[in-house]
């Protein structure tokens, strides 16, 4: 059967609303089939998926995640963060940031911040004056941060797809995340003078000692987690687990917030996530297999080459085809389909995977905060019982500061490839 056909049926099973695992799994087997190659390869290409190591960091960072936020974990983030740059103008805005920064080195998703750290951060805004439009736009934008700085769960899907670095990618990460928070904190600081929003007294050192104690053993896990993965201590996957027992610690015994007759319920979500997440990756590197063999890779990349041979001008065009996406497809389904077609024109171009990696996670989590598919939208709408058409409007100018760091990694490689290279001996 002809690929295009395929790919029409693919087209019809997703406007008829099948879930994309069902999507991949099916029109994979009717390509097999119809080409006359064993359905044998079906079983071996799922199970040779599940089989994979950096696969298993996946359940411990999604545990880790829902126990941090059910454990007082983001109150005392929050609290903290305000305190150190709260005297700023648009103060509560500012807080909003950092504490994203300090979070996403716990919780790997957006949407968890949004729906962990959102709920404290607009009701805190809303309190001290800020009007809902600037409250949900920047609770959104912020929410971004959370996959780019380590851990990051699309990182790892991203890693299993392309056959690449984990700890690599974790550590590209974190200068660009950084980066995101300053361009969006820059964006504050002017909003919010325009428009006289109100901000915090300056903190004594008595006050931000307190906060300091209170978020300590919060604030320790993401120091622990990249000291464990560049020290050699333990492996990306291995650091998974160790951040997910460290979040149990910490809710159980030391915040104690997190009771024990919660802790099933908080295991039994995370296995319901994870099994569409293993379903989702399994069927992908089937279709992947599908792709290869009817060599779509090659093709969409001698189309790419022939318009340009310039890495910099196909990341453009790579770029803004991802952003567009993102605005349809969940995140985690696009890199499934998307990076075993991209993925090797990348490498062809000599891209470095770290770089592409990365640029491939932030394009894709920019989709996140975009209309009409928007995760994080939403989660930000139901938080804030506020209309999605409203918050998606609201959050459109804070696009700007997050596309400017999306060029910067395309221009400058260094800002992903650096730390890599300094830290871990990886290209």
């Amino acid at each position: 059967m002809d690929i295009n056909v395929i790919f029409l049926i693919w087209l019809l099973l997703l406007v008829l609303g099948m879930p994309i695992y069902a999507i991949l799994g099916i029109t994979s087997f009717i390509f097999i089939i119809s080409t006359g190659f064993t359905p044998l390869v079906i079983p071996q290409k799922i199970t040779m998926a599940a089989n994979s190591f950096p696969m298993l960091a996946a359940p411990f960072f999604i545990l880790m995640g829902n126990i941090m936020n059910c454990s007082g974990v983001t109150r005392r983030i929050f609290k903290f963060a305000s305190t150190l740059v709260g005297w700023m103008y648009g103060g509560l805005g500012h807080a909003n940031i950092l504490a994203s920064i300090i979070f996403a080195g716990m919780s790997g998703t957006a949407v968890a911040d949004a729906g962990g750290l959102g709920t404290i951060e607009i009701a805190a805004m809303r309190e001290k004056g800020y009007d809902d439009d600037f409250t949900c736009a920047i609770t959104a934008a912020s929410a971004t941060i959370g996959p780019i700085i380590p851990p990051s769960f699309p990182m790892v899907i991203y890693a299993v797809l392309a056959e690449t670095s984990v700890g690599g990618l974790f550590i590209g990460g974190i200068l660009p995340g950084l980066l995101m928070g300053l361009a969006l904190m820059i964006m504050v600081y002017f909003y919010s003078k325009k428009r006289n929003y109100p901000r915090e007294k300056f903190p004594t050192f008595n006050e931000v000692w307190v906060s300091f104690k209170e978020a300590f053993w919060a604030i320790l896990a993401p120091l622990i987690l990249l000291v464990g993965i560049i020290g050699g201590i333990f492996t990306p996957t291995e650091a998974a687990a160790v951040a997910a027992f460290y979040a149990l610690i910490l809710g159980v015994f030391i915040y104690k917030e997190l009771k024990i007759k919660d802790i099933p319920k908080e295991i039994l979500s995370t296995i319901e996530t994870n099994g569409v997440v293993l379903a989702l990756v399994m069927t992908a590197i089937l279709f992947g297999w599908v792709l290869t063999v009817a060599q779509i890779p090659q093709t969409i990349g001698a189309a790419l080459i022939a318009v340009s041979t310039n890495p910099i001008f196909i990341m453009l065009i790579i770029s803004a085809f991802l952003l567009f996406v993102g605005c349809f497809m969940e995140t985690t389904a696009a890199m499934i389909v998307l990076v075993p077609i991209l993925y090797p024109v990348s490498i062809s171009l000599g891209i470095s995977s770290i770089q592409f990696g990365v640029l491939v996670v932030l394009t894709l989590m920019i989709g996140t905060i975009t209309p009409p598919i928007g995760i994080v939208l939403y989660v930000i709408s139901n938080v804030s019982k506020i209309s999605f058409e409203r918050v998606a409007k609201a959050t459109m100018p804070f696009l700007i500061p997050l596309l400017v760091v999306v060029l910067l990694i395309i221009f400058i490689p260094e800002l992903t490839i650096f730390l890599p290279r300094l830290l871990m001996g990886i290209e």
